[in-house]
């Protein structure tokens, strides 16, 4: 399969091209989105202002709770890059024609998205039948969603028996908390929270086997990307560099800065980044990432949410979804 390494040009309308010109060109800055309670090395970077450094602009941090209200965010020209974001939401939004493109794999994590069942319930992978007929708090077009999707196939619990509310994960944890739910899926500090009422049905490990896999990407509108493809390279550099300071010894200052920037104490975060894993350019690049399957992978996932009726139609092909032209740039 060839991926797209070319910049592609620009396709989004005049007035949303116009509005993130002036943000990103005119005021010499841009805006990036992420999630607190979500630590990974990049924030390292972002707290010494090395982004800001070699854009050679401001680069404004706005958090958000779910990838479906980054990908909202992109679509208005305020987000010109989105870090972290989920495929799933990704998928979402760019089956429904929203112009996005892949430029790196932020990060993979099988064990810090997952679902959690009451304690009081007694359920695990092998009563998981008796999930049918329960309440579940699920944070729609998100990692967490395709996941419960995949898991609830594998354990044949029929969807149409389920009553799906749609929760972020530290609303579906509070929920869990409270007795409003059965289960709960999330990840994140909302997973964490999770995990004192209830239990996982399914490891990483075992997640994996199956074929479930969860990485997010760091995503921005393919128009921006066109325009402004040496920034998103450089973006992109002093992400990888964050992230090899960081699989080379993972450092205790480094981690207290992490968790200081993503609303997390130090114990908190180091539990939740030990469950992480940051490949580096080469490995991104390869064939097992963005260099083939993860527009195969895409497919996937959006076969997935067209037959769950999550979404109305997928892709006939995801390539064009994938653009490795910056990250290759910045490796060189």
């Amino acid at each position: 399969m060839k991926i797209k390494t070319t910049l592609m040009g620009a396709v989004a309308g005049a007035a949303m091209l116009t509005g993130m010109q002036a943000t990103a060109d005119g005021h010499g800055e841009i805006t990036a989105a992420y999630f607190l309670e979500w630590p990974m090395p990049f924030l390292a970077a972002k707290a010494s202002g090395a982004y800001d450094e070699a854009l050679g602009m401001k680069v404004n941090w706005v958090s958000f709770e779910t990838g479906t209200a980054m990908s909202a965010a992109m679509a208005s020209g305020d987000v010109q890059i989105a870090v972290s974001q989920g495929v799933p939401p990704f998928v979402v939004a760019a089956s429904g024609g929203q112009d996005l493109q892949v430029v790196d794999v932020a990060v993979s994590y099988s064990d810090n998205d997952n679902c959690v069942v009451a304690a009081g319930l007694e359920i695990d992978k092998d009563s998981a039948g008796e999930l049918a007929g329960k309440k579940v708090a699920v944070p729609l077009g998100t990692a967490a969603h395709y996941g419960f999707l995949r898991q609830m196939d594998h354990f044949g619990v029929p969807l149409d028996s389920l009553q799906i509310v749609d929760m972020d994960p530290p609303t579906g944890a509070s929920a869990l908390a409270q007795g409003d739910v059965d289960f709960a899926c999330g990840y994140g500090g909302g997973l964490t929270s999770m995990k004192e009422y209830g239990n996982v049905l399914l490891t990483g490990d075992e997640k994996e086997e199956l074929g479930i896999l969860v990485f997010d990407v760091t995503s921005a509108p393919a128009s921006y990307v066109a325009e402004n493809g040496d920034v998103v390279a450089k973006f992109l550099a002093v992400t990888a560099a964050a992230n090899a300071e960081w699989n080379a010894g993972q450092p205790d200052e480094m981690l207290a800065v992490i968790a200081e920037q993503s609303g997390m104490d130090v114990d908190a975060a180091k539990a939740s980044i030990s469950t992480m894993k940051f490949p580096d350019v080469e490995t991104q690049l390869s064939d097992a990432w963005l260099g083939s399957n993860a527009a195969t992978f895409m497919k996937g996932v959006a076969d997935v949410f067209v037959e769950a009726g999550s979404i109305d139609s997928a892709l006939e092909s995801y390539e064009d979804a994938v653009n490795t032209g910056p990250l290759t740039q910045a490796a060189n």
